[in-house]
């Protein structure tokens, strides 16, 4: 079967670990020949490629920058991608024919690529990886509204979103909360088109117990004696900073823990400015670390924390778990009340969750993990990630239809 991915995701090597490198990798590992279109930022100088790797064809497609860039020239960016993708499209890959086209979101982006390909590839099965639900999240955070001027732009948005659900053959979500939003907020959308298919990673040789905790928390600073709780990955309005930093304020001086923060993105500077004000013993703020170090840090240290803000009306479900999960050490989660991310990891006894609007909560949950088996709740974790999180589970859900 010859299958396409497309994506808004950098994919600068295909060797790295993301959900959606590992998930590509399963399906050239099951006999599928797989092409990946991916962008490639002006900022980086290259143009637009296609190269051979590991037995993967990867047409990288050069395009405006579409992050960490000012806000004129990525929106303009959003604008361009359709016609940048369908014209490297149709002169690489005119001579393939698809079975499969597989894309991610922000679904809205690649609409007109979508019909192209469905064009040109009548029989291919269209399935969408639904990872954010745009423009609802852009709603909850104050960045458009519904009404207003700013209205016009989200029924815009709406109206593309509802086309991409119309054109997509099937559509994955991350979780059974997601599914129930989709369908209940979109009921011209048929049931049976709407599944689970979950963010999965596959499991590295390099397992938890494999490397020098010590020596990796001499390297950072890190206390040896006390408990870690560790925040990594994107830094940014949906990861509730704002918040991140009150609890921090409450829990700052704490000797019985130690607090590490790593990544970056546009709250970054807040963290930042904070720390520099608040000198406590007990927070770590690093930048955004390479993924092999990023790993091995997060198995030196004992609870991962998960943040989301709690204006969300949308169940959103962060990849950040399933490191924590892969490396066997459990969650506190503090989110909105709609995502199940937190309900989950409860049921199944691997951390606990709080409403994202009281550090009150917050510090009781802090107490009462440090009064925890934490060795327990990690290999409860590591079980559930087995059984519902591996890159088997959601390829066999997307291939299932074929």
């Amino acid at each position: 079967m010859n299958v396409v991915f497309l994506t808004m995701s950098r994919i600068p090597d295909f060797s790295l670990r993301s959900i959606y490198t590992d998930l590509m990798r399963k399906f050239r590992d099951e006999g599928h020949n797989v092409y990946i279109v991916t962008p490639r930022e002006r900022s980086f100088g290259l143009h637009t490629e296609l190269t051979e790797e590991d037995n993967v064809h990867l047409l990288g497609v050069r395009t405006l920058n579409l992050q960490k860039t000012n806000v004129i020239e990525k929106g303009v960016g959003q604008l361009l991608i359709e016609s940048q993708y369908k014209r490297a499209i149709r002169l690489f890959f005119s001579d393939i024919k698809f079975d499969l086209i597989l894309y991610s979101t922000p679904p809205i982006t690649f609409l007109k690529v979508i019909k192209y390909l469905k064009e040109q590839n009548p029989g291919a099965k269209t399935y969408l990886l639904l990872k954010d639900i745009f423009p609802q999240n852009a709603v909850d955070l104050g960045m458009i509204s519904i009404k207003g001027i700013k209205g016009f732009l989200y029924k815009y948005f709406r109206n593309r979103e509802k086309k991409m659900y119309e054109i997509s053959d099937h559509i994955g979500c991350m979780s059974p909360a997601n599914v129930k939003y989709l369908i209940d907020h979109n009921p011209e959308i048929a049931r049976d088109k709407v599944e689970v298919a979950p963010n999965s990673i596959e499991l590295t040789e390099c397992g938890s117990g494999q490397i020098n905790k010590r020596q990796l928390r001499l390297k950072y600073g890190l206390p040896l004696d006390a408990p870690i709780f560790i925040y990594g990955g994107n830094l940014g309005k949906p990861q509730a900073v704002p918040f991140l930093i009150e609890c921090l304020s409450k829990n700052g001086s704490r000797h019985d823990c130690h607090f590490v923060i790593v990544g970056n993105g546009t709250e970054y500077d807040k963290l930042y400015e904070w720390i520099q004000t608040n000198p406590y013993s007990c927070v770590t703020l690093i930048a955004r670390l390479p993924k092999n170090e990023y790993d091995a840090l997060v198995q030196s240290c004992d609870v991962g924390l998960i943040l989301l803000d709690h204006r969300f009306t949308i169940p959103n479900y962060p990849s950040r778990l399933l490191n924590y999960l892969e490396y066997k050490i459990p969650v506190l989660c503090s989110t909105d009340p709609n995502t199940d991310i937190g309900r989950i990891a409860e049921e199944n006894g691997y951390g606990y969750w709080c409403e994202s609007n009281s550090v009150e909560e917050f510090t009781k949950l802090l107490d009462k993990m440090l009064n925890s088996d934490l060795k327990a709740m990690g290999e409860r974790g590591y079980e559930y990630l087995c059984g519902n999180y591996l890159v088997g589970n959601t390829y066999n859900a997307i291939n299932s239809h074929q």
